[in-house]
C-alpha cells in the first residue's frame, strides 16, 4: 500500500496538528475506519468516540457536524439552531469540493475552505475521541477541549 502520509489530504490534516500542538499526530491503520462502526473495531474503542464528520446543506450555506459516532445527526436540531428552512446531507460533490476530503475521509481539521463548524455535545462522553485525517485509514486522537480549540466550532445539541 502507498505511504498514506505522504497523500495531500492527509498532510494538509497532519500540518494543521503540528501547527496546533506537536504531541499530536496522525495515525495509519491496517483496516479502513471509513465508517465509525469500522474506525471503533480498528481502534478498539466505543463507536460513540469517534468522530463523525457530516457536511450539512442549509438553504445557501454549509455547516459541518462532528457528531459522535453512536448518534446520528438531527437536521430538525440544525434547522432549529441555523432558522434555516432547507437542511439535508451535502452531496458527495459538494462534500469534496467544500472540504477537499472524499467522504469517508473527511477530516474537521485541514479544509479547503471556512465552513462553520458544530461540535455534537454527546462527545463529552469521552475522554478521547478519534476523527478522521484526510483518509479512510488515517484518523487522528484528541479529547474535545481540543477539538473545539482547533476547529473553532461550537458545542451544541445536534444529535439524536
Amino acid at each position: 500500500m502507498e505511504n498514506l502520509l505522504d497523500k495531500e489530504t492527509v498532510k494538509r490534516v497532519k500540518q494543521e496538528l503540528e501547527k496546533f500542538n506537536k504531541s499530536y499526530k496522525v495515525q495509519i491503520l491496517d483496516q479502513s475506519a471509513r465508517t465509525a462502526l469500522d474506525a471503533s473495531r480498528a481502534l478498539s474503542c466505543k463507536v460513540g468516540a469517534i468522530v463523525k464528520s457530516l457536511l450539512i446543506k442549509t438553504d445557501d450555506t454549509f455547516v459541518l457536524c462532528l457528531i459522535s459516532g453512536d448518534k446520528r445527526c438531527s437536521l430538525n436540531k440544525i434547522k432549529k439552531i441555523t432558522g434555516k428552512k432547507d437542511v439535508c446531507m451535502a452531496n458527495a460533490e459538494s462534500v469534496k469540493t467544500l472540504t477537499g476530503f472524499t467522504i469517508g475521509g473527511v477530516s474537521p481539521i485541514g479544509l479547503n475552505n471556512k465552513i462553520e463548524i458544530m461540535i455534537d455535545n454527546q462527545l463529552s462522553r469521552f475522554k478521547e475521541i478519534y476523527a478522521a485525517a484526510g483518509h479512510p485509514n488515517a484518523i487522528f486522537k484528541i479529547d474535545l477541549e481540543n477539538l473545539v480549540r482547533i476547529t473553532s466550532g461550537k458545542i451544541m445539541e445536534i444529535s439524536e
